[in-house]
């Protein structure tokens, strides 16, 4: 029986054609003409409202991504209106507003045994992609396990950052953040901003973001950050130093994915401090580690990756709350046809998230 039958609603004729932005290669995109398919059991055929920029969307424009073959599908952060449900789908039905994660874990490989799911042998290889376009395929497995219904006062814009927030929300499970402590965010890109978010919703008492460019810290400033540090000026280290009464941060999470922001996280904590490695490096990347510092220093290193269902959960929760003010990182929109102008600016620096609206 169809979702359409389960919920009465007659079923609404699928569009034609459609648009979806294809990246040929790095720096060249491409907006063609695609049938929507029908969903099959278990799918949603999900209308695009808003898809937002990434700085992994920056990364494989720049030079392409190791896990994806080019050409591909582009864009993995979305909401939307179910347009059409698939056999067998009882939680939705055509027109529910959702918001969803890219991915979900297989459930029955080893690291999901373990309840590591965000090590999931086939979650990367079954990762949505094609968020640029008018309408995208959610599979069963997503719709299932990590897609939920947007609540009625919660913008598509701010309901599409369920993806990166989860990853967020994974890395401070991780690093277990303390009330009374002070942290220190090497990066003031929109992820740097959004863990300082997230951080000051928890309580933590002094988030402090160190990074480069003006108008970033800016941003990071009159989005929550108590602090912010120009990392170009020569002073830079001795304001770090200075955090926390003179001891430096308990806690350092690293956003730039540069090597030498992780050398810069790893040398500015605090004895007895957590460093947190959160942005990803270029692969064949190295990290030096003074041992003896590492040892009598009792640091302790993490490198969180992507996330959990329990983390997409908190997340989708920690959203509809309104706890974070999260929509504000969101500084730019765009039409679907104006894509390359988006990765442009993103180069530029000019805003934090753009949002593309089709």
């Amino acid at each position: 029986m169809s979702a359409a039958a389960i919920h009465g609603d007659p079923p609404a004729p699928l569009p034609a054609r459609a648009r979806q932005a294809m990246l040929l290669e790095p720096g060249r995109l491409e907006l063609r003409e695609f049938t929507p398919p029908a969903p099959g059991p278990g799918e949603l055929l999900l209308k695009i409202e808003c898809a937002l920029s990434c700085g992994t969307d920056l990364k494989t424009w720049r030079r392409g991504h190791p896990l994806w073959q080019l050409p591909a599908p582009f864009g993995h952060e979305f909401a939307g209106v179910v347009a059409a449900a698939g056999a067998g789908v009882a939680r939705f039905k055509p027109g529910d507003a959702l918001m969803a994660a890219p991915t979900a874990p297989c459930e029955s490989c080893f690291y999901c045994a373990r309840g590591q799911e965000n090590l999931c042998a086939r979650a990367m290889d079954r990762m949505v992609m094609g968020a640029y376009a008018d309408y995208l395929l959610l599979p069963a497995h997503i719709v299932a396990r990590n897609a939920f219904h947007k609540p009625a006062d919660l913008p598509f814009e701010e309901a599409a950052l369920l993806e990166p927030l989860s990853c967020v929300v994974h890395a401070q499970a991780m690093a277990r953040p303390e009330r009374g402590e002070t942290a220190l965010i090497i990066g003031a890109g929109a992820f740097g901003i959004l863990h300082a978010m997230a951080l000051k919703a928890a309580g933590v008492r002094e988030v402090a973001v160190a990074g480069r460019g003006a108008q970033r810290l800016q941003w990071a400033g009159a989005m929550g950050a108590d602090r912010v540090i120009d990392a170009a000026r020569e002073d830079a280290a001795g304001a770090i130093a200075a955090l926390n009464g003179g001891y430096g941060p308990d806690l350092a999470i690293e956003c730039t994915g540069q090597v030498e922001g992780w050398e810069d996280a790893f040398r500015r904590v605090r004895r007895g401090g957590r460093v947190v490695f959160f942005g990803g490096c270029a692969a064949g990347t190295t990290l030096g580690v003074d041992t003896r510092r590492m040892h009598y220093d009792n640091l302790t290193l993490l490198a969180p990756f992507h996330f959990r269902p329990r983390d997409v959960r908190d997340a989708f929760a920690m959203l509809g709350a309104g706890r974070l003010g999260a929509g504000r990182l969101i500084n730019a929109r765009r039409r679907l046809d104006q894509l390359s102008e988006v990765f442009a600016m993103l180069e530029r620096g000019a805003a934090l998230k753009c949002a593309v609206i089709p």
